[in-house]
Formats: C-alpha cells, sequence, structure tokens
C-alpha cells in the first residue's frame, strides 16, 4: 500500500507568488492522496476504456511539471518519455517500472519546479517558447499547472471511487 498523503491549506493573505506555490503544492499533495492506501494492483489497474490508471495520472503529471518548468521555463535540456511516434508514453507505466520508482520521479520533478519557482519573479519569462509560438511567463505557468493538476485530480478521484468507493476533495 502506499501511504503518501500530507497537504497544507493554502493561506488566506500572502503573496501573489507565496499564493501560487501554495495552490499549486496543496493540488500536487492532493495529486498523492488519490493514490494514498491503494495497492501497487489498483495503482495500475485501466480505470477507463483508454486504460487511464492512477499511477499513470501521476506519471504524466511527473512528465507536465518537467516539461513546463525545466524545459519551458528555465530552458533545461531534459529527456522526454513521450515522442511523436508514441504521445502516449507518459501515460502508461512499463512493466519494469515501479509505483516507487513513478512516485519518486513525481516527487523530483516537484522538486525540479519548486528550486526554479524560488529563483523566479512571476513575471519572469520562460526561455522556451510553446507550440503557439509564444513564451509564457512564471505566472502563465504556474497558474495552468494549478489548473492542469486541479483538473486531473478530479480524474484520479473518479479512478479512487472506481478501485475502493473512496472520495475526497
Amino acid at each position: 500500500m502506499v501511504e503518501t498523503c500530507a497537504r497544507r491549506d493554502p493561506p488566506m493573505a500572502a503573496s501573489e507568488k507565496e499564493m501560487l506555490e501554495a495552490f499549486l503544492d496543496y493540488a500536487r499533495a492532493t495529486l498523492l492522496c488519490k493514490a494514498d492506501g491503494v495497492s501497487d494492483e489498483d495503482l495500475r489497474r485501466p480505470g477507463t476504456p483508454s486504460g487511464v490508471t492512477l499511477l499513470g495520472l501521476v506519471k504524466h503529471l511527473a512528465y507536465v511539471e518537467r516539461w513546463w518548468f525545466g524545459m519551458v521555463l528555465a530552458g533545461q535540456d531534459l529527456p522526454e518519455v513521450s515522442t511523436q511516434d508514441d504521445p502516449d508514453a507518459d501515460w502508461r507505466i512499463e512493466p519494469d517500472e515501479t509505483t516507487d520508482e513513478i512516485l519518486a520521479l513525481y516527487r523530483a520533478e516537484v522538486d525540479r519546479a519548486r528550486r526554479i519557482i524560488r529563483d523566479a519573479a512571476p513575471d519572469d519569462v520562460a526561455r522556451q517558447q510553446v507550440w503557439s509560438g509564444e513564451t509564457p511567463t512564471l505566472r502563465w505557468i504556474m497558474l495552468h499547472m494549478v489548473e492542469e493538476t486541479a483538473r486531473h485530480n478530479g480524474h484520479a478521484d473518479i479512478l479512487r471511487e472506481a478501485i475502493d468507493g473512496q472520495t475526497g476533495e
């Protein structure tokens, strides 16, 4: 069983950057709460016709963190798991990947993102353009990541409910 749940409520008053960080960290922790107490077998069990798994959501969000903060904002040259030929590789848990490895990957990418955020200001512009040809700011990336993580937390909540009936915020 995975034991991962520890969240802190965001403050009611803080600077813009602190507030964005707090809400993003809350959403990140919520994702890990969805996996809390779930067996390895159930984390890997497809919960949708397309094969989405709870552990696959964690892996996907690890690579989303890597993309937006490491590659786009900081301009780091980091390996990607998804390719044009296999665009859903970041969702798939390979037979040799363990739950602990996926959770460690997620935590490592979140830690990388926190270090990058710590050294940046909300108006700092990313070092890489995105598919639209535009260059986002840290503020945009953080708001997008709150939305992205929260949206996937809704998916995780449905997957978790299908596993054992547990729901939550």
